[in-house]
C-alpha cells in the first residue's frame, strides 16, 4: 500500500463587497486572469442543501468559531441534477479543506428523505462518514442554500477568487432538485460576497487587484445566514 496522500488545507478570504465592487472587480480580473472553464456564460449557480443535527451543532460551532469544524452538504450546479456531489468541509486552524465525491440522483433523493443509503460498505468513504454521523448524531438535510458565482482561476498557487451574488435560501429541501426552487433572498440589497482562496500565497499582482477601499475581512458563512433566515 502507498502512503496517504497529505490533506492540503488552503487559505480562505471572505469579504462583503457591493454591487458596484463586483462590477469593477469583475472588469479588473478579466484583464488578469481566466475565468472558471465551467462558468460558460460568465458564472454558474450554485445550490448546496447542508446537514445539521437536532441540537444545531454545526450552526453553534460556526457562529462560535469552533475549530476544528466540519459540515456536510449535497451540491449542484445550474439546477441540474446530472453531476451531484457530497462535500464534506473542514476549518481547522483557520484554513479550509474539502473532499468530495459523486451521487446518484437515487442516493441524492434518499438523503434529502433523511434516510440511509444502502450497501454504504460499498460506498465511498465520505458516503459512509455521512451515513454514521446520520445514524449517531442523527445528521439530517436542514436548508438549501443558493447563489450565483463569477469565478476566476489562477493555476499559480492553486488561485481561485469568487464573486458570488443573490443569495437565497429555502427550507423546503424536498424541492432540492428541481430546475427552480421557492426561496427568499437573505442579504441586505446590494450587498454581495467576495471570496479569495490560494494554497501557500497570493501573487502580489493579484493581491494589489483586489484593494478596494473599507475593504475588511469578515468571518462570513452563507450556511449560518441561511439558517438565520429559515429557522
Amino acid at each position: 500500500m502507498g502512503e496517504p496522500k497529505p490533506v492540503n488545507f488552503r487559505h480562505e478570504l471572505k469579504y462583503l463587497i457591493s454591487s458596484a465592487e463586483v462590477t469593477m472587480l469583475r472588469t479588473r480580473l478579466s484583464g488578469l486572469i481566466s475565468l472558471d472553464a465551467h462558468a460558460k456564460n460568465g458564472h454558474y449557480t450554485i445550490r448546496s442543501l447542508y446537514f445539521d443535527d437536532y441540537d444545531d451543532r454545526c450552526l453553534l460551532e460556526n457562529e462560535n468559531g469552533t475549530d476544528p469544524r466540519e459540515k456536510f452538504r449535497i451540491r449542484i450546479y445550474n439546477g441540474s441534477a446530472d453531476r451531484i456531489s457530497l462535500e464534506c468541509k473542514r476549518k481547522e486552524r483557520r484554513m479550509t479543506h474539502k473532499t468530495s465525491c459523486p451521487l446518484t440522483r437515487e442516493q441524492t433523493e434518499l438523503l434529502m428523505a433523511g434516510k440511509i443509503v444502502p450497501n454504504v460498505a460499498d460506498r465511498p468513504p465520505l458516503l459512509q462518514k455521512l451515513t454514521a454521523q446520520m445514524m449517531t448524531r442523527r445528521l439530517h438535510p436542514v436548508v438549501i442554500v443558493e447563489y450565483e458565482r463569477i469565478p476566476f482561476v489562477y493555476k499559480n498557487g492553486n488561485v481561485r477568487i469568487t464573486l458570488d451574488t443573490n443569495l437565497v435560501s429555502s427550507s423546503d429541501v424536498s424541492q432540492f432538485l428541481r430546475e427552480r426552487i421557492p426561496h427568499r433572498p437573505v442579504m441586505p440589497l446590494g450587498q454581495q460576497l467576495l471570496e479569495v482562496k490560494y494554497d501557500a500565497s497570493l501573487p502580489d499582482f493579484l493581491y494589489q487587484s483586489l484593494q478596494l477601499s473599507d475593504l475588511r475581512q469578515t468571518a462570513y458563512s452563507k450556511y449560518a445566514l441561511c439558517r438565520r433566515y429559515t429557522r
